[in-house]
């Protein structure tokens, strides 16, 4: 049997306006959902951006199966890589199923018509996301969350085996929020699952959480470690703490104390 596939980040440092942004960044991601948290302005979006090859690193490099990421070519690193930024430019004239089709152009081309596989898969990805009841519907009719929706689909219509979600939650309320968490915890299952949140305790139920503050890693962890969770308490200035609960889970809740 193959080894999953893996992406690695070596000794990453990215600069964006002549502003460090990442310094000295090394993790290596396979199978699995990881959650990336931090303060505003840690440079979690930057890495995850960097990650998918949109970035290109001042220092370090990223590697996917110890190959380069930037000598594959697009096309190649699209089947591989699906990327979900945090406000996708997409024309509202599509509708939701044409959006979620776009997810097959790294297998199509531009010019070739849908097989019943690219079909089956745009269906299967529109299934797991919940968004087939408005497949007609122009994007530019649906809700915020119905569009982060249908953008979703469109990441996991690729077929890639790595998927990076920035902000995944964005636009989600509570109930498609938890639908969105169990969806991302099958997925870890099958793949290389990276996500940046906001949401603290929802990253605690990731499989792995990365910690930034000011573009280095200060933990990376199992969320049930006591040492990422002085991380992350630290990393927040003490604005947060982590408790246990009786089931053993640990989530972040605000300190309100003086």
């Amino acid at each position: 049997m193959n080894p999953p596939d893996h992406l690695s980040a070596l000794a990453l440092s990215v600069q964006l306006g002549g502003r460090p942004v990442l310094r000295d960044v090394s993790c290596r991601l396979q199978r699995g959902w990881t959650a990336i948290v931090g303060p505003n302005g840690a440079g979690k979006s930057t890495l995850l951006r960097t990650l998918a090859g949109l970035l290109p690193p001042q220092g370090g490099r990223v590697e996917w199966n110890q190959q380069p990421l930037l000598g594959l070519p697009p096309r190649e690193r699209a089947r591989r890589i699906a990327w979900l930024a945090q406000s996708s430019a997409v024309t509202g004239e599509l509708t939701a199923r044409e959006t979620v089709q776009l997810g097959r152009l790294a297998h199509l081309g531009l010019f070739a018509a849908p097989t019943a596989a690219d079909d089956a898969a745009v269906d299967a990805a529109m299934r797991a996301t919940e968004c087939e009841a408005w497949g007609a519907r122009r994007l530019q009719a649906l809700s915020g969350g119905e569009r982060q929706r249908v953008l979703l689909a469109r990441a996991l219509a690729t077929g890639a085996p790595t998927l990076l979600l920035d902000e995944p939650t964005t636009h989600l309320d509570p109930p498609h929020q938890v639908a969105l968490a169990l969806l991302m915890r099958r997925l870890a299952a099958t793949h290389t699952l990276v996500s940046v949140l906001h949401d603290l305790t929802l990253a605690l139920r990731a499989d792995r959480v990365l910690v930034l503050r000011n573009g280095t890693l200060q933990a990376d962890g199992v969320p049930g470690d006591p040492a990422l969770h002085a991380a992350l308490e630290a990393s927040f200035d003490h604005a947060i703490h982590i408790e246990t609960t009786r089931n053993g889970r640990p989530v972040a809740l605000p300190r309100l104390d003086d």
